[in-house]
Formats: C-alpha cells, structure tokens, sequence
C-alpha cells in the first residue's frame, strides 16, 4: 500500500483549534473544526457539548469494541489532492455486526467557507468516502424500501442494496452532532450504476439524514500514521465451546461466528448481550466430529495473490464454507443435477476480506461491488464490460471450519444470479433477506492457487477439482474414518479409503453413466461421487449451477 513517509514528529496540529477542560475529569478535549458541536473525552468517555466558551458534560459513551481496523484518530490522508485528517469515530452495530463511521475534517474551507467535513465508513474492510448533503424531497418513508428494488430518488436511480435496523454502540473523538447512544433506528444502503453509495437513516425521526459518496481504497489515500500491528489479534481472549467444552481463540474482533476445531459445532460468539461465553448459540453440523478431512488450503495459511486493483498483497485463509445448489422452482435449471463447491475466506488487513472459489468450472476469485451494474434481461454491463446470466439457483451452507465476520446459520441459504464476462471475468448478485450483494471476480489457474499458498507438488491433482468435500465425505464414509481416534490418518490413507469406496459404487452399478465426469474431475471429487448417487437413484437435479458465490455484508456503505 503506498503510504507517506513516516514523520519524524506528531502529525500536524490545525492551525486553529479550541480547547476546554473536561467537566467530567478535567482532561483536555480540543475541537479542530468550528463546526463540530460534540466531542468524547478520551480519558473519561464523558460526551461533552460546545455551549458558549464552556464544555458541558451530557452523557457517557460505552467502551470502543476493539476491531481490526488500521484507522485511529490522528491519521492523516489526501483526496483528490486535499489533506485531511482523522478526527472522530461512531461505531455502529446491527444484527450481523458492526461497522465503523470515521469522521474526516479537510484542510482549509469550503467554497462557502464553512469547514469541510466527510465520513469514511469501513464495514469488513471495505470503504466509502460520503458527504452529508441535503435530503432530498422526494425520499420516500424508509419503512416502504424493500432490498433489492429500484427508487427514484433525487432524480437519480438507486438500488436499495440493504435495510437494516442498527444502534450507536459507542463514538470517540471530535463529531459534528452529539450521539444518539443505544437508540435503535433504520439505515438503507443504495448504490448506482455509476458506483455511487447513498445512504438514509432515520436516527432524527423528524429528518431522514441523506448522505451520498464512493467507494475508496486505503492505498489511494496517501495514509500516515496508522495502526503499527500488522493483524489485529484477541490476547487472552478465549471461550469454552458451548457444545463440547474445547477452548475457542478467535483471531479478529470482528469474527460473529467460528466452528469448533474439536467438534465442529458452529458457535454464534455475539449470540449475548452480556460477557461472551454466557449462554452461547450453537448448532452441530450434519456429519461432525473429528477425522474429517481438512479443506485443501489450510485455515490460517497465507498466500501471496493479486486480486483486483490492489495488486499482489499477503491473504490468509481465516474461514472455509461449501455450498450446494438448489435450483429455483420455474427457472430452466430446475431439473439440473445438484452441484457442490467451497469457499475460502482470504482476510487482508488494509483490504478487507474475499473470497476463492473452488468449483465445478475451476478456481476464480471474489469480492464485493460498490455499485450495481446496469440489468437488461439475462444481460448485466458494469464499467463497459458486458456479462451473460449462466445461472440462477438457491445456495446452501452445508459445511463450515474457521472465522467467519458474519454470524453463520444452519442450512443458511441466498437467491444466486451468476453471469460471465469477458477473459474470464466473473459477476454474481446474492440476496439474503434484507440484503442484495454484488461481487465481482474472475478465474484463476490452480496452479496459481497452489503457488501462492505454498501447497506441495504431489497435491496439485487434487487442486485440479479431484478432491471430496468435507460434509460428503463424511456422509459416504461414516464412521470408518471419524470413529477410533482416526484422526491422526494420513493424508494418503485416507485417499485410499475414499478410492476404495469409489471402487465398490461402481461395482454396484451396472450402467455406469458417470465416466465423463470422473474422467473430468476425478475419481474422488464431489461431482462424480454425486453423479453415482444420481445414478443409483434416478433422482435429484442434472447439469451445472453453483459454479461461482460468496457471500459478504455491507460492502462498505455509509450507514
């Protein structure tokens, strides 16, 4: 990430600012801008109020919860040429989360000579640079806007990409209103076709605030004075899983939910309002327990890969799902054979998070959109480049291991839309209740995969889609490989054993229907082992789907 010199020195003080004593403690609390109205004690947490030349003391902001972020108050930046600097934070949470609102005090003055003032939101790594601008006459009650429709608003059109209630947890710093602490309000998301992100929140239930900006990336913001930590990790942190008592560590703040390395149970880590490790939500996974087979890239490897405009950056593997698919009812897919494939979650600490797709077609690669790309029929054009619908279906979990930044539910499911594009590009749109994702992406060489996480020579084969999933080998082998501590078999036993299942399936079959696929894929892969089943039952779906998903929130809206 390109980033200024390190100076020697505290980074530059405004050349004008007021400052009063804390009534709470007496600290010092300075305000940069004229326009702020509110600061937070650093020492105490009092909110205080700008009344005349005095401060006065209006309430008690909540602890800051600890994420991962490289931002903090003091960081210095340029946009578009014009310094700025960090000046306040509001921390959000809703249902799946949380996200943070940094409050960015330019240089200078505007052209009406008023300070300059935006937000940089950072919602699981990914950033929106917004303005607050008036609302507009036209802004329908927040109530009547559902995800995923299109509104006029403004005389502009917008995609209403989610609808989400949330709350102010806690806020720090210099802020140009007083928070609202705990109170629980509306906040919708749209983004245009042009890349644009609006935001609606009804926080003040007299006056819906209407904000407007782009999504920015950290490294073309000329940042100085970030965090030093090179990962954000929990020191100490650890809870006993609620199923079988094993120590859980998670690694980010931000991790909702984790799987139990012992019994794969699926915890919900913020399923309390009190301490974590009070009353925690879990469910076991279809198939659990130990002497499974682990995903082909181990959880907590890093790997060096460009994904997108960022170039070659360090990724590291905090999360693995698979997914099958079902074909919605009415669609051309409908009858289509039931396909399976895994997701890794890739966790960068100035990018954000990601995701490789290992599926049927190959490996490909994927992160969220801003924006939304402009529809007609079955095509999608996004930045002049035109993509094709390949194919629509429902996407369910079956399978977990690892972290992941949103709270995982049993069988949890999305409306799946994937297109193709040119060179290999690939584009998807998920919907989850109240939430609609774009993501963009595009394939990548296995060979590559295998590089940049250092996977060994003798395994490459397997990375070329001749690998079980984990929740279908369990199902297939039962307690042949998860009973009589077998999990300390070798990678090579349990091959064979897969191998030598394979072989008295096909005994079983007299018409054996499945040597294309097994030529293709292998003779241990998903598709073929699938192909068997469907064979033997003359039932389930036939052909493709679920070649491409992912599954993010928020994209980095200004919420």
């Amino acid at each position: 990430m390109a980033t200024e010199p390190p100076s020697s020195g505290p980074p530059p003080r405004a050349q004008r600012a007021w400052r009063a004593a804390c009534p709470g403690c007496g600290a010092p609390v300075e305000f940069a801008s004229s326009a702020s109205a509110s600061a937070v004690c650093s020492f105490c947490r009092s909110t205080v109020l700008r009344d005349g030349a005095t401060l006065r003391r209006i309430g008690v902001s909540a602890e800051l919860f600890d994420d991962h972020s490289p931002l903090q108050l003091g960081v210095r930046g340029k946009h578009q040429g014009v310094p700025f600097s960090i000046v306040g934070r509001l921390q959000y949470a809703y249902a799946d989360g949380t996200w943070n609102e940094w409050h960015v005090l330019f240089d200078g003055a505007g052209a009406d000579g008023a300070p300059r003032a935006a937000w940089l939101s950072e919602d699981n790594g990914a950033y929106v640079l917004s303005f607050d601008l008036p609302t507009p006459a036209d802004v329908p009650p927040l109530a009547e806007l559902h995800a995923g429709e299109r509104r006029l608003i403004g005389a502009n059109a917008w995609s209403v990409a989610s609808v989400v209630r949330a709350k102010l947890l806690a806020a720090e710093g210099e802020l140009p209103r007083p928070p609202l602490m705990g109170t629980e309000f509306t906040v919708v998301d749209l983004r245009s076709t042009t890349g644009e992100v609006a935001t609606l929140d009804d926080a003040n239930p007299t006056q819906p605030a209407w904000s407007v900006g782009q999504s920015v990336a950290l490294s073309s913001l000329a940042l100085s004075g970030l965090r030093e930590t090179s990962e954000k990790t929990l020191q100490g942190r650890t809870v006993p899983c609620p199923s079988c008592g094993a120590s859980l560590s998670p690694k980010l703040e931000s991790t909702q939910s984790m799987s139990c390395p012992q019994c794969r149970a699926v915890v919900d880590l913020n399923s309390t309002a009190d301490a974590v490790g009070v009353d925690l939500r879990y469910y076991a996974q279809n198939n659990s327990g130990p002497g499974g087979l682990e995903p082909q890239i181990p959880i907590g490897r890093t790997g060096r890969l460009a994904l997108g405009d960022d170039g070659p950056l360090d990724w590291q593997v905090v999360g693995y799902m698979e997914r099958c698919d079902l074909p919605l009812p009415g669609t051309d897919d409908e009858d289509d054979e039931q396909t399976f494939w895994r997701e890794y979650l890739l966790f960068n600490r100035t990018a954000g998070f990601a995701f490789l797709v290992d599926a049927e077609d190959g490996w490909s690669w994927v992160r969220p959109m801003t924006g939304v790309p402009q529809v007609n029929g079955r095509g999608a054009t996004w930045k002049g480049a035109a993509f094709r619908q390949r194919y629509r279906y429902a996407a369910k979990v079956t399978w977990v291991q690892g972290e992941f930044y949103w709270r995982v539910r049993r069988d949890e499911r999305a409306d799946v839309t994937d297109y193709d594009g040119p060179s290999g590009g690939k584009m998807s749109r998920e919907q989850t209740g109240s939430e609609v994702v774009w993501s963009l992406g595009r394939t990548i060489p296995s060979t590559d995969v295998a590089k940049a996480f250092n996977i060994p020579a003798a395994l490459h084969g397997a990375f070329s889609r001749d690998s079980s999933p984990l929740s279908g080998l369990s199902s297939n082998l039962g307690t042949s490989i998860g009973s009589g501590g077998s999990s300390g078999l070798s990678q090579g036993v349990i091959i064979l054993i897969v191998v030598l299942v394979v072989v008295v399936l096909m005994a079983r079959c007299s018409n054996d229907d499945c040597d294309e696929t097994r030529a293709t894929f292998g003779e241990s892969s998903a598709e073929y082992q699938q192909c068997l089943r469907n064979q033997r039952s003359s039932g389930g779906y036939h052909g493709g789907g679920g070649s491409f998903g992912g599954y993010s929130s928020g994209g980095g809206g200004h919420k």
